[in-house]
Parts: C-alpha cells; sequence; structure tokens
C-alpha cells in the first residue's frame, strides 16, 4: 500500500491532534467534540507523497479517504476529469454500491489524509447521520457530475 500509514489515535495526546485536525476538516464540519473523538479512533492517518495512486479505477474498494491536507486528480481511463482537496472524501461509492471503483485518484501534492476501512464506514454511516448526510449529498453531486460528462453512459 502507499504512503506511511499509522494508526490514528495510538495515544491520547495523538488523539486529540487529529480531533483537533479534524475540527478544521469542511467534511466533518459541525460535528460534535465526542463525534470528532469517535471518527479519530476509527480513522488510520495516511500520509502520501506525490504521484501515489490513492485509487485505482477497476479495483474493488476496501477504504475510503478524506482529504485534510493536498490534491489529488481523479482520472476517468486516462481523461483527468477533476481536482479535488481538503473536506473530499474520495473512494466512498465503491463502499455504498459494492462495485469496482469508477475513477482513479492519484496524489498531486503531499497529502495527508484519514481512511477508513469498511467497517469503520459503516459504523460512521450507521451511528452518525451528518456523516450519512454528507456521504448521500457527496454521491449525489458525483452521479450528477458524472451523467454530465459528455463520455458518460446514459
Amino acid at each position: 500500500m502507499f504512503g506511511k500509514r499509522k494508526k490514528a489515535a495510538v495515544d491520547e495526546e495523538q488523539r486529540f491532534a487529529l480531533v483537533v485536525r479534524l475540527r478544521d476538516v469542511s467534511f466533518f464540519g459541525g460535528f460534535s467534540p465526542s463525534e470528532l473523538e469517535r471518527v479519530a479512533d476509527m480513522a488510520e492517518e495516511v500520509e502520501v507523497t506525490p504521484g501515489a495512486v490513492l485509487i485505482e479505477q477497476g479495483r474493488v474498494g476496501q477504504e475510503c479517504y478524506v482529504i485534510i491536507d493536498g490534491e489529488a486528480s481523479v482520472v476517468v481511463g486516462d481523461e483527468p476529469v477533476a481536482t479535488i482537496g481538503p473536506g473530499s472524501m474520495v473512494g466512498e461509492m465503491a463502499l455504498v454500491e459494492h462495485r469496482p471503483r469508477n475513477a482513479s485518484v492519484i496524489a498531486d501534492t503531499p497529502m495527508l489524509l484519514v481512511a477508513f476501512d469498511t467497517k469503520a464506514f459503516k459504523t460512521m454511516l450507521t451511528e452518525m447521520p451528518k456523516v450519512h448526510e454528507r456521504v448521500m449529498e457527496t454521491l449525489g453531486a458525483r452521479l450528477r457530475s458524472n451523467a454530465a460528462r459528455p463520455d458518460a453512459d446514459g
């Protein structure tokens, strides 16, 4: 796997530092301190270098990410279709739909991410209405964007 990984909540000091970082990430905006602590307990921090493939089109999804810092390109086939940055969640579509990834995501800059495996992602969806709402908003926006692409099926 790419990047340097560490379980986010190794000790209280690291857990607190992650909670503070999450507080400033738009995806987690409006979360209570206890919700942010729960997210930190389930997250794994990942540092990646430019050029790292976060998600590979066609592969089965095992985790999703929220970008804390840095930017990445979303690529379908060989065609860049978007640039994403802090606050964006990526990889959730394959976890929700139980299908292979429909795009690749490649780091353009050094990045800091929080990763959630399938179990943590499903737990967040179940326990945290805000996560469920944000994921559904993200999926809706992606589906609309995909439908508007000239090469989209349909």
